[in-house]
């Protein structure tokens, strides 16, 4: 199957562009390569630009009339500086969204798989979330995920009221860790905000690594994560694209009620503090770590983790690889991607 893949160029775009060739399928990337990198967009098929740009987009339809769904990943994604630009974060994700939505719906295409975060949760008392578990997201960045599913809904339905055949479905990442295993792509921006790239970077570097926030009501006081192989992630989006009307099929069964879009959490159902991820990374790293503390950053909270019963009932799927896996292929992805520079 040939698919559009916005965002194709990043983190996770390109790492699930790898998987889709690895399953016999063809992406098309869109990218304007604000924040991705050129290199992951070598031997695809490439169009550089915004998604906003309606006129682009429907030159790469034209093009490529043969395309069956479009994985949207194109976004701004860096918490504090959401916190800081909030406009951009809007005009950059929830604008460009609802442009990209509304031009695929006006070129009669039927299936949109979304790229969203579990940053829309709040944090329950037992930190277990479901996709129906209450929302407070906590920064512009979250709250744009959260818009950009509720557009992607209200169009949906308009569409199956107006006979038009537009259905998606949002994966609601957790967080995303590690690289490729055959080492296509990984992480590699200069200043890393999460919490891995931080890591990866103290253990090339200085070796000093500061945990933000430590006074969460948590086991050790840190925040609650649920750290995913990017590579089981890119694997939960082939599910999801191979799955797709059979998703909505088991979703009516199990619903009960006709549904046009879908919100379905992709992470591990295991949840790791933030203090126990440093030092289980610790203990690979190739020199040893400075771990001091400091207060709490904005926009984030204590965390939670993933109910994944949707994503195995309705996809197919499950996650493969361990948190270790994750960290290795990390690490090995950083002296790889250093050495090109």
């Amino acid at each position: 199957m040939k698919v559009l893949v916005t965002g194709g160029a990043g983190y996770i775009g390109s790492t699930t562009c790898s998987a889709l060739e690895d399953a016999g399928h063809t992406p098309v990337v869109l990218d304007s390569l604000v924040m991705g990198a050129r290199e992951f967009t070598q031997g695809r098929t490439f169009y550089e630009g915004d998604v906003a740009d309606s006129a682009l987009v429907r030159q790469i339809f034209a093009e490529h009339p043969d395309i069956q769904a479009t994985l949207h990943f194109a976004a701004r994604i860096v918490v504090p500086e959401s916190v800081e630009q909030p406009g951009l974060y809007y005009r950059e994700n929830v604008l460009a969204s609802l442009s990209l939505f509304e031009t695929l719906l006006d070129l009669g295409q039927s299936r949109v798989i979304f790229s969203s975060s579990a940053s829309v949760y709040a944090s329950p008392p037992d930190y277990r979330v479901t996709e129906t578990s209450p929302m407070a997201p906590m920064s512009p960045y979250a709250r744009t995920k959260q818009m950009v599913e509720d557009i992607l809904s209200d169009l949906c339905t308009a569409a199956a009221q107006a006979g038009q055949p537009l259905r998606g479905i949002a994966l609601r990442y957790f967080n995303p860790v590690g690289a490729d295993p055959q080492g296509r792509s990984g992480p590699y921006l200069e200043d890393p905000s999460h919490l891995l790239g931080r890591l990866v970077s103290a253990a090339r570097g200085s070796g000093e690594f500061s945990i933000t926030g430590t006074d969460y009501p948590t086991r050790d006081g840190t925040g609650l994560r649920d750290y995913i192989h990017v590579w089981d992630l890119a694997q939960a989006h082939v599910a999801a694209l191979e799955n797709f009307d059979q998703a909505f099929e088991r979703a009516r069964e199990e619903l009960g009620q006709e549904v046009n879009s879908l919100i379905i959490n992709v992470g591990t159902g295991n949840g790791v503090t933030v203090r126990e991820l440093v030092d289980a990374f610790s203990r690979i790293s190739p020199q040893p770590l400075r771990v001091t503390e400091a207060p709490r950053r904005p926009g984030d909270n204590a965390g939670a983790y993933a109910d994944i019963g949707r994503a195995q009932r309705w996809l197919d799927w499950s996650p493969q690889r361990t948190t270790d896996d994750a960290l290795r292929t990390a690490l090995d992805w950083a002296e790889q991607w250093n050495s090109r520079r």
